[in-house]
């Protein structure tokens, strides 16, 4: 993704099911979850960059012991910075006890973070600030154990001021500012309900049913009670991913199946995926049961997970993102005129990669074809340097871009900073002929357009190709995301600039005012979660009339090379991720109405000039 956006957190939890003493003789170490926490955290790094943190719970303390323990960092390297502590810590009891690793009782009484229960989360920021206050887990404490409770989650909720005066709470600064913060003191709520019944030992399984419904969002929360209980839960439309694993030492959960896979070294079968509306509870013993909280929906899952936010190692990722590539290589053809001989392909950034392997495929095969049709055309009117030649044509593949490391903005008037922007990614010189040869680069999404305009396109034109196709193996960005990814700004979006300049072209601006006056008479009714009125924005134009629009406005002042983009088709997209049918964010096709409501919003803040999310 040229324009970087921040998006999708990432969820460890593990359940240790053996004594420590166990993992000590079987795996040769007292920290053998804490390990694999690392790693399952690590593994999943991609997911978030803003800060990460880790709660854990020892089971069967002493009274007065503490059992709940939680560490939070913001470090420029947060996953490193929270373990390098944990193992501060264990170096400084090795001091006084140097064969205290052998010892696992004393272990577990004398390091704070060695624990039966573990909860970890990876940030990336779509609500709040980036101070480690606002990273994951948020706890709740009280004297009685079953009360305790650490929350982490990858999602967003838009009805957090509904949720608050649901259970008669005025927020305070930090909460309005937190979405996590109205989830945990929802649940909260409703398990001190619970134990008031059954005193420390709350039903899980009722506290979820009746707390998630009031959710309105997309969702994978995970929680660890202080007498042990824990959950993971998912959203009833799937939303945002969630997976587990299951043997008789370990109980597992994360956002991807990979990082699971990887850190336990099990293959993809055993990873099952946690299903919409549905808990893994584990109790204080270790037995665990899937249920059934929310009667599932209509499965909406972000199909920016396939495209481009979980990582690529995932088999079924991988063919999904060469499918993506694949599909738009028909329409690539007819845009180069089937002319290969004169035309580069290049993949920018890196996470295009894949995806760019899926187009190449796609030329290879018309190639292969035309190949296979020449030689049966000739009969035996040939050579063999004539047969050599035709055998040995290849689609030509070049790394033309190169991102360098991320330079400093020091320099903060405009011009200078976009001066800057420019030489974020550099080319490669000598690999296009001048004026003869098209250049098509594939990108996985384009979402702003800034960096396209601003350094990749410019760069691209110093090599003064006859012309430039940027690919998008993702449809056009036309609506905010508001379930986890930080995509809620209109006025952000390189197609709804489109949009708007071509009603302003065709003398059309009256449908601003008709979507405006819309919009306000649901807010007179209480019916803005409705109806997405922004819609009508883009009826008037097809598809084609807007990407070509947005190939001008990402041409920069002074290129004269002809600029095309090309998007994936809608339903290309549902064809190559067949699974995951989450596609808001293209089509306008919210599953929750919290959705409506947010793009109606976003839209007033648009024409108010408010540069502030719609939720």
């Amino acid at each position: 993704m040229s324009d970087e956006i921040k998006h999708e957190c990432g969820l460890a939890y593990i359940r240790l099911r053996k004594p420590f003493s166990y993992y000590l003789q079987k795996h040769g170490t007292v920290t053998y979850g804490l390990n694999k926490l690392y790693l399952l955290m690590e593994k999943q790094h991609n997911r978030g960059q803003d800060g990460a943190g880790l709660a854990i719970v020892k089971l069967n303390t002493e009274p007065g012991n503490p059992f709940l323990h939680r560490m939070r960092s913001s470090a420029q390297q947060p996953i490193a910075d929270l373990f390098f502590k944990i193992g501060q810590d264990l170096q400084e009891l090795e001091k006084h006890q140097p064969d205290i690793k052998q010892h696992p009782g004393l272990m577990k009484g004398h390091l704070p973070f060695l624990g039966e229960l573990l909860l970890g989360h990876l940030r990336y920021g779509t609500q709040g600030k980036n101070n480690v206050e606002f990273c994951h887990p948020f706890i709740k404490r009280d004297l009685m154990p079953g009360k305790n409770l650490a929350l982490a989650g990858n999602f967003n909720l838009v009805n957090t001021d509904e949720l608050f005066k649901l259970i008669n709470m005025q927020p305070g600064d930090f909460q309005k500012q937190s979405d996590l913060a109205a989830m945990l003191e929802v649940l909260h709520y409703f398990l001190n309900k619970e134990d008031e019944l059954h005193p420390n030992d709350a039903d899980i399984t009722s506290v979820l049913k009746k707390a998630t419904p009031l959710f309105d969002g997309g969702y994978t929360i995970g929680a660890l009670l202080g007498n042990g209980h824990s959950f993971v839960m998912r959203d009833a439309h799937g939303i945002r991913p969630a997976y587990y694993y299951i043997n008789d030492e370990v109980i597992v959960a994360a956002s991807e199946r990979a990082a699971i896979r990887t850190t336990f070294n099990v293959g993809e079968n055993e990873v099952l995926e946690l299903m919409p509306g549905t808990a893994l509870i584990v109790d204080d013993a270790g037995n665990y049961k899937i249920e059934k909280i929310l009667e599932p929906k209509e499965r909406r899952a972000c199909s920016f997970e396939r495209i481009y936010f979980s990582r690529g190692s995932d088999e079924k990722i991988y063919r999904e993102r060469i499918a993506l590539g694949h599909h738009l290589s028909k329409t690539v053809l007819e845009s180069i005129n089937y002319d290969l001989r004169n035309t580069i392909f290049s993949y920018i950034p890196n996470t295009a990669e894949v995806a760019f392997y899926g187009l190449v495929k796609g030329m290879e095969e018309y190639l292969n074809k035309i190949k296979v049709e020449r030689i049966l055309s000739w009969g035996k009117d040939f050579t063999e340097e004539k047969l050599e030649e035709m055998v040995n044509r290849k689609i030509r593949q070049e790394k033309i871009a190169i991102k360098d490391v991320k330079l400093r903005t020091f320099i903060t008037a405009d011009a200078n900073r976009n001066e800057m922007v420019q030489h974020v990614y550099d080319i490669t010189y000598g690999t296009v002929r001048k004026n003869e040869d098209s250049l098509v680069v594939i990108d996985d999404s384009i979402v702003r357009g800034t960096t396209l305009k601003e350094s990749i396109v410019r760069m691209l034109s110093r090599l003064q190709p006859k012309k430039i196709i940027v690919v998008s193996s993702a449809p056009q960005i036309r609506y905010p995301d508001c379930y986890g990814i930080d995509m809620s700004k209109l006025g952000d979006f390189i197609a709804f600039k489109a949009a708007i300049a071509l009603l302003k072209e065709r003398d059309m601006e009256y449908v601003l005012t008709e979507v405006q006056e819309k919009i306000n008479q649901l807010i007179e009714t209480d019916e803005l979660h409705t109806e997405n009125v922004v819609r009508q924005i883009y009826k008037p134009f097809t598809t084609q009339v807007i990407s070509d629009k947005i190939a001008q406005l990402i041409t920069p002042d002074g290129v004269d090379v002809p600029v095309q983009v090309i998007y994936q088709t809608i339903e290309d997209l549902h064809d190559s991720c067949p699974t995951n049918t989450g596609d808001w964010y293209f089509t306008g096709n919210y599953p929750t109405p919290g959705g409506n409501k947010v793009v109606n919003k976003a839209f007033l803040n648009y024409l108010e000039g408010k540069n502030v999310r719609g939720y």
